[in-house]
């Protein structure tokens, strides 16, 4: 059975007051979609809301804010979206943390790991009974091609630090945790993809590491709508792709035991341990 119309449909987009998320926000949005956008500080929301209003022609944009280094505020951010909505057709996981971001998140966790995986693994298991009762729905989980293996003996990296570490290692687990929740879900009509939106865009997190833009953020804006709207994928789930096409992920994703690892560690840094089998 196909998706609803996309006019028809209740898209959230984390992390998207700004780069790539925007963009997205605002693709979706001119498709007149109902649009959910997230960003961690108010006033920003707000702007970015009555723009991609205005810019859309679509009254049904509306925003909230978390900042997703605390999974306490993740919960409470769960709870707002689906006290309005028991439905949503598209989750799309875009937010992130860089290189240059700070060390720790809100919880002592390693930033990157708790921003770029824990946060989505949280909030993708909390909002999976609007994701069901939306099917067929689409989950898609922003990585990247920057991957390294998963440290398992120092996940948090506090014996040997390195952010770039940290940023590939979360950007892994959450390939790894896209395949994981695809086969949980492949019955239930909810695909889960991951995608890497290209390499070193011209997006705020690229510009405060220092780095030259390599190219446009609306090639990874247009990656992002692709994976959430496209009938070429409607019966594609558990797969990576780069930029639109699908690729592979180094070999650590497609290893069981790993996996069966690092969720049985996720389900347990996020209280999840009791109520998710």
């Amino acid at each position: 059975m196909p998706m609803k119309p996309i006019d028809q449909q209740i898209i959230f987009i984390t992390g998207s007051t700004d780069g790539i998320g925007k963009l997205t926000a605002l693709a979706l949005a001119k498709q007149q979609a109902h649009i959910i956008i997230h960003g961690r500080h108010k006033e920003k929301l707000g702007r970015v809301v009555n723009e991609i209003t205005d810019a859309a022609g679509n009254k049904n944009i509306e925003g909230v804010t978390a900042d997703l280094s605390s999974l306490g505020e993740v919960r409470k951010l769960a709870k707002e979206v689906l006290e309005k909505h028991n439905a949503i057709d598209v989750l799309i996981n875009n937010a992130g943390a860089g290189y240059s971001d700070p060390r720790f998140s809100k919880d002592g966790y390693e930033l990157r790991f708790a921003v770029n995986y824990l946060a989505p693994f949280l909030l993708t298991h909390l909002l999976l009974p609007a994701l069901r009762m939306a099917a067929p729905s689409r989950i898609v989980n922003v990585s990247s091609a920057g991957q390294s293996p998963i440290h398992f003996d120092d996940i948090m990296l506090e014996k040997n630090f390195s952010s770039d570490t940290a940023y590939t290692q979360s950007k892994l687990a959450l390939i790894m945790f896209t395949i994981d929740l695809a086969e949980q879900l492949k019955k239930e009509n909810i695909t889960v993809n991951s995608l890497h939106p290209g390499t070193y865009l011209d997006t705020n997190m690229v510009v405060r590491s220092g780095i030259k833009p390599w190219g446009k953020a609306e090639t990874g804006a247009d990656a992002e709508v692709f994976l959430a709207t496209s009938a070429q994928l409607e019966n594609v789930t558990g797969k990576y792709f780069n930029v639109k096409k699908e690729a592979s992920a180094i070999a650590q994703a497609y290893d069981a035991n790993a996996r069966r690892k690092l969720k049985e560690l996720s389900l347990k840094l996020t209280g999840l341990m009791e109520k998710v089998s």
